[in-house]
């Protein structure tokens, strides 16, 4: 048996060689993905400004909940939330008191840029110099920082803005200033700027008086826990400082577990789906080989294990090698995201053996089961068979199991599609969109033969219009219904998936984006950090009629995650319509709060009813409803005081409306631009990551139209031996590949527009948006694909004498 495996494998390379890039590419990618989702739960960040302290005290940064089950059971949960959250400074007097506990030294930090430059790119904080010991910062040149005008900032910032002792420069923050540098550190952090004020600056720009964002210490770790114990601090030591130095890293982190899992999910059901029908093609130009073995007394079980043990030693060479290429495809998207600002440069990717392994696992399963599927069927042909019509492209029946497969997988598609218009929430319903796409494709691919035959039916009529290519082309098509549907499936998968992929970001952006313009009536936007005290300069200003602060957060109502705005009541008539359908938002204030329909409709409240919810920085509290509005996508699902937000983020600047005249030479522009800026971000990172699947699905569609042509070789020679000219015989494969091209697309287009419809449904209440030059982008692609996949391998087929490839091939 293994001789004939072997043999086999030899003597038919071009057909293996299909399934073997396929398997390849799907382990590429199953490891790209598991690599990310290896660092979601493995990945860890050093700590930088707390090096120096072995001990780290901070506020808990995730908000809990437990939940009674049954039979008195109780689960446990936390989810992390989306500000630092602070400390009492008393909670430093409790563990300056513990026993064995020395060198206490308590930090805050703030947003705090020198020059107003943003940091150059890097987090740029300000704390109080008493906070120096934390790292240690030494001072290199100067002083200390003891008047409320004087700073010391780190020698790398020294050296890139020119800076020494002396020096005057504007620090941008919450209150922004010019301060004198008293001092150069001779130390610098890699991945953040650090600028240290006088400990009473630092309290009043942080505007967090009384309060604390990090206590270090040196002592028995026992001897800390102890001493916070009964209050909301958590104590960190080795390398879980860093997590809670770099909150963004840890969100990051979290976040590539969601995304590495719903990737790789995704990226294996494609697999699945382009490995079984690329193995299905393979095993199907074979069937006159397979029907001789058994005119020679092999059994059925002898078939199975022969094309298993193919499709095993295919899987075990293309495994591996597949998972190699996942390793550095997983950096290049480290690399993508990094330059996205979605993934920190201090949290590098955790490379352990399990992807790898994992990988090559999946593609030598994959492979096998693809094969012993794909062979129940073929191990059935009669030995009869083979003296008659066994020939690759015969006909056959519609197999009454496949059919009642279909209509089952169809069924199911249409439960998914009823699930996701009733999903409202992003992190609900990406993975189900994915999910609806491909299994209604899994459908079509079930259904194929019965689909190709009467999508041929219906073409074969204008095919036929052209005398001879169309004509052969139409006789081909109706006699191959099983290698139509071969190919028809990957081509409506790349089509269909690559509309949904597009087009989900097109329409949530172009919601947020609608509501967004016809929502802010100010005439000018300023933004996006405008400090509180620049407004209300702006808002004195002769001209303006009116001016509202916006400021933006995420908060977390019974652990779910929801976008909040925090604005000026004064003049909000005249700069924003929520278009608010009950309610009022006059009473708007610090214990007070609006929700838009669709958060109101998945919490169950209305106006007058109280709602539990913890703010960015975990505090909870339980604001009256006072009005319920439309425009959710554009401004968030809550809207809040801005006084009330300011005092719970980690930024309190953010953007402001303008109704009136600004003054002269104010940087301004406006509401679209700024909605369409946060929706590009969110939609880039999101292409990254499912274009892989695009591209892996583009070379499914290659792989499997150049192994279904080449497999036409003595079919094509035979043409030609009959009379039929080169120029005919590309001429038919040309109106079968476009005949092929609009089945696919036309079942692509359906698919996408079934599950975009179902998702605008739930996430936007209206219909998608669908760019029609976009769409036609997608099929065009998928067109010029199957053109060259199919034209390339018929010319090198062809380029032998027409008698040769015929001994060669038969």
């Amino acid at each position: 048996m293994l001789w004939l495996v072997l043999s086999t494998l030899r003597h038919r390379k071009a057909g293996f060689a299909g399934a073997f890039v396929a398997l390849l590419c799907a382990a590429a990618l199953v490891c790209a993905c598991g690599v990310l989702l290896d660092t979601g739960l493995r990945g860890s960040v050093a700590p930088e400004r707390y090096a120096g302290a072995p001990v780290v005290v901070t506020g808990d940064q995730f908000v809990h909940k437990t939940i009674e089950k049954k039979e008195g059971k109780q689960k446990h949960k936390a989810k992390a939330i989306a500000e630092r959250a602070w400390l009492p400074a008393s909670v430093a007097d409790e563990v300056r008191n513990a026993d064995g506990v020395r060198n206490v030294i308590t930090e805050v930090s703030f947003p705090a840029e020198i020059g107003g430059s943003g940091g150059g790119g890097r987090e740029s904080w300000g704390h109080g110099w008493e906070s120096a010991a934390l790292t240690p910062f030494t001072i290199h040149q100067g002083r200390a920082p003891t008047a409320s005008d004087e700073i010391v900032i780190d020698a790398a910032t020294a050296r890139a803005n020119g800076l020494r002792p002396g020096s005057a420069v504007k620090v941008t923050s919450a209150a922004p200033g010019t301060y004198r540098v008293a001092g150069v550190t001779k130390q610098s952090l890699e991945h953040q700027t650090a600028v240290f004020f006088s400990t009473a600056e630092a309290e009043r720009l942080s505007g967090r008086a009384g309060m604390v964002t990090a206590i270090g210490a040196h002592g028995p770790v026992k001897a800390v826990e102890d001493a916070v114990g009964g209050t909301k601090a958590t104590v960190h030591t080795g390398e879980d400082r860093g997590k809670a130095e770099f909150l963004g890293a840890e969100k990051s982190r979290i976040k590539l577990i969601s995304m590495g899992g719903a990737l790789g999910g995704t990226a294996l059901l494609v697999a699945i789906l382009v490995v079984s029908g690329t193995f299905a093609l393979s095993v199907q130009q074979r069937e006159r080989e397979i029907a001789l073995l058994r005119a020679v007394a092999a059994t059925p079980r002898q078939v199975r294990r022969m094309i298993g043990r193919e499709a095993l030693l295919v899987g075990f060479v293309a495994g591996p090698l597949g998972a190699a290429a996942g390793l550095p495809l997983a950096f290049w998207l480290r690399d993508r995201f990094r330059g996205l600002g979605a993934l920190p440069p201090n949290l590098d990717l955790v490379a352990g053996p399990f992807p790898p392994l994992a990988a090559t696992l999946a593609a030598v399963v994959a492979a096998f089961a693809a094969a012993r599927i794909t062979a129940r069927r073929t191990a059935r042909i009669r030995p009869v068979e083979a003296l008659g019509d066994a020939a690759p492209g015969r006909g056959g029946g519609r197999g009454v199991v496949r059919v009642l497969a279909g209509l089952a997988v169809t069924a199911g598609a249409v439960v998914l599609t009823i699930v996701l218009s009733g999903l409202s929430t992003e992190a609900a319903s990406s993975p189900v969109t994915m999910l609806t796409a491909i299994v209604w494709t899994v459908a079509v691919a079930l259904l194929g033969p019965v689909i190709a035959r009467a999508a041929v039916a219906v073409l074969s009529v204008p095919l036929r219009l052209s005398r001879v290519g169309g004509h052969l082309a139409a006789a081909n098509l109706g006699t191959g219904a099983r290698r139509v549907a071969a190919i028809v499936t990957p081509l409506t998968l790349m089509m269909g998936l690559t509309a949904t992929i597009l087009f989900v970001q097109t329409t949530m952006g172009h919601a947020a984006t609608s509501q967004a313009s016809e929502g802010t009536i100010a005439g000018h936007v300023m933004g996006p950090k405008v400090p509180h005290g620049t407004a209300e300069e702006i808002r004195r200003a002769p001209g303006v009629t009116a001016a509202t602060e916006v400021l933006r957060s995420t908060v977390r109502v019974d652990l779910e995650n929801y976008g909040i705005q925090g604005v000026t009541r004064d003049g909000l008539n005249r700069t924003m319509d929520l278009d608010v359908r009950d309610g009022s938002l006059k009473d708007l204030g610090s214990s007070t709060i609006a929700v838009s329909t669709t958060a109101a409709d998945r919490l169950d409240v209305r106006p007058g009813d109280t709602l539990s919810l913890a703010l960015g920085d975990g505090t909870p509290i339980e604001p009256k409803v006072i009005a319920v509005y439309e425009r959710g996508l554009g401004f968030g699902d809550l809207t809040v005081s801005r006084d009330l937000l300011a005092a719970h983020v980690d930024d309190p600047r953010g953007t402001l409306l303008i109704a009136g005249t600004p003054p002269e030479g104010l940087p301004t522009t406006d509401a679209a631009t700024l909605a369409e800026d946060r929706a590009t971000t969110n939609a880039e990172v999101n292409y990254v990551a499912m274009g892989l699947i695009i591209a892996f699905t583009a070379i499914a569609v290659v792989n499997t139209l150049a192994m279904s042509t080449s497999g036409r070789a003595s079919e094509l020679a035979l043409l030609r031996l009959v009379g039929t000219t080169r120029r005919q015989v590309m001429r038919m494969l040309g109106w079968e590949t476009l005949a092929i091209v609009g089945v696919a697309a036309a079942l692509g287009t359906a698919i996408a527009l079934i599950t975009l419809t179902a998702f605008s449904s739930g996430m936007t209440g209206g219909a998608p948006h669908v760019p029609p030059l976009g769409h036609l982008g997608v099929l065009a692609l998928g067109g010029v694909l199957a053109a060259v996949a199919t034209a390339l391998p018929a010319r090198l087929a062809m380029a032998a004498r027409p008698a040769d490839t015929i001994n060669t091939r038969e």
